[in-house]
């Protein structure tokens, strides 16, 4: 839709003349395309063939892609390392001992090494002292200002957490390491008391707050506080478990790690360098992605009659690529990867836990339609886009579906991706303050005109501008009359009480 056309929508004089902003801006602000091949610039820090620019290095996490064979670059199946151990290797090993991975996984990003069976008990321990909130916190944060975004919650919660604390400003590494151990314990609680909070404001739901068990692991302690009965299968726990130990790290690189350090280059403080990260994941091509994934799914399982014909469902995969079909994007969402050719190595583990679950659950017909989708949408994509690049399904696309198995509401998809990323965050924040000695600072280049200074009466004059100053003044004296709008959001009993002892 056109700005001009969205003017004729609205009579409110302050919406018109943002929408005359707005096209100012775009008028005055988008760079020619050709620039950009004309100065070589990397965009997105990618060069033409869309590998990675070299910013910096790191020894948490690596992703392996490609290998040179011959001095030509050959694409090979994904492998991920956390601290030089593969990733599957790590899943078998603790699943064969018969426990939960992701607080293993949290030690050896944090210090580089596998815990002992004592040291794991002890760390274990550490996390279960820090699995609480200040008192008041939920009451006087959490459930003011209830968010219809949960990542918006969960930024406004870790920031005030800043005020909590008596050493916040403290970049030492054992006041860091503190506030990451006591971060990387609170964000399942500040994620599911987050959509307690939304569900109970905004959806008229049940007010269920629950304190965690300390005998209990970080995937069951979510299961524990997210449910009224607060119980779950054993492959339930496991299965979450997985998801936490498969979306802990993914290199220096991916946008909200690298913002961690860009931030974390500048000398800020913990809170502040964990907030920018979730505003980072929170995007839809990023953390958002898996949301992404599951309604296009919806979308799919409405408007496919047959689940198991492939022609019928390659025929509705092809109208959502030409954008004839769900949100109009042209994206098979859940399909291609940035770094990952032929296979992502946690999507890989995560579907023979989504095999499982949809087992356990019943939904084997919905798993095959998934299977299937990720068989055909590769060729189907490379046909319509032209693309030669090998393009696999990535983690997203099944982490969504084992979420929805899990009964895991959809607003906590993205929450769940930073409760288990907030691990790998506070190993690279540790990292960059123990390396790095410059604050980050890439260089843009100046495209734009040189122009010299206009005086006021020279100026082109703003069309239409005392009538809106006219009706706004019109609208200020209204207000100042009592016409004021009501706040329809329920308080929290706490508050009203408060509230209520104010008026007396």
């Amino acid at each position: 839709m056109l700005l001009n056309e969205k003017e004729e929508q609205f009579d409110d004089p302050l919406t018109v003349q943002i929408n005359k902003y707005a096209d100012r801006c775009i008028n005055n602000s988008c760079i020619d395309e050709s620039l950009y091949n004309l100065y070589d610039v990397k965009r997105g820090l990618r060069d033409k063939n869309g590998k990675g620019v070299l910013t910096g290095l790191t020894e948490i996490g690596d992703v392996h892609s490609y290998e040179t064979i011959d001095g030509k670059v050959v694409p090979v199946e994904g492998k991920l390392f956390y601290r030089g151990i593969d990733v599957e290797d790590i899943v078998h090993g603790f699943l064969k001992e018969n426990r939960f991975g992701f607080e293993e996984v949290t030690y050896l990003l944090l210090f580089g090494e596998l815990p002992s069976e004592k040291r794991l008990a002890n760390f274990n321990k550490v996390l279960a002292e820090y699995r609480t909130l200040p008192p008041s916190f939920v009451r006087d944060i959490i459930m003011k200002a209830t968010s219809t975004n949960l990542m918006n919650s969960l930024m406004k919660s870790i920031l005030s957490l800043y005020s909590y604390d008596e050493k916040p400003d403290d970049i030492s590494i054992p006041n860091v390491l503190r506030q990451s151990l006591q971060l990387i314990a609170k964000m399942p609680l500040l994620s599911v008391y987050a959509y307690q909070s939304y569900r109970h404001f905004k959806l008229d739901g049940t007010l269920m707050i629950k304190n965690p068990r300390k005998d209990y692991s970080v995937a069951e302690n979510i299961l524990y506080m997210l449910r009224e009965d607060g119980k779950f299968t054993p492959l339930e726990a496991e299965v979450l478990d997985i998801c936490l130990v498969t979306h802990a790290e993914h290199g220096g690189g991916n946008n909200s790690t690298f913002t961690n350090r860009v931030v974390t280059s500048s000398g800020t403080d913990t809170y502040s360098a964990i907030a920018a990260a979730i505003a980072s994941l929170k995007g839809f091509r990023h953390g958002g992605a898996n949301l992404q994934v599951h309604h296009m799914f919806d979308n799919i399982k409405k408007n496919v009659s047959d689940w198991e014909d492939v022609e019928e469902v390659k025929e509705y995969l092809g109208k959502i690529l030409d954008k004839q079909a769900f949100d109009g994007a042209g994206l098979i969402y859940g399909m291609g990867h940035a770094v990952y050719t032929l296979s992502d190595p946690r999507k890989v583990i995560l579907k023979e836990f989504a095999r499982k679950l949809s087992i356990e659950k019943g939904r084997e017909k919905e798993f095959a339609l998934y299977e299937m989708i990720e068989n055909e949408s590769p060729d189907l994509i490379k046909a319509r886009h032209h693309m030669f690049k090998p393009v696999c399904a990535n983690v997203d696309f099944y982490s969504g579906f084992v979420y929805s198995m899990l009964g895991i509401p959809e607003e906590m998809f993205t929450p769940m991706f930073a409760i288990a990323r907030i691990s790998g965050w506070s190993a690279h924040r540790l990292e960059e303050i123990l390396n790095a000695s410059k604050i980050i600072r890439p260089a843009y280049k100046y495209v734009g005109h040189h122009a010299g200074f206009v005086p006021y009466e020279e100026r082109t004059p703003e069309e239409g501008c005392e009538e809106v100053l006219r009706d706004l003044e019109k609208g200020a004296a209204t207000e100042a009359a009592g016409e004021t709008g009501e706040n329809t959001e329920k308080e929290a009993p706490e508050a009203a009480k408060e509230r209520s002892e104010e008026k007396e």
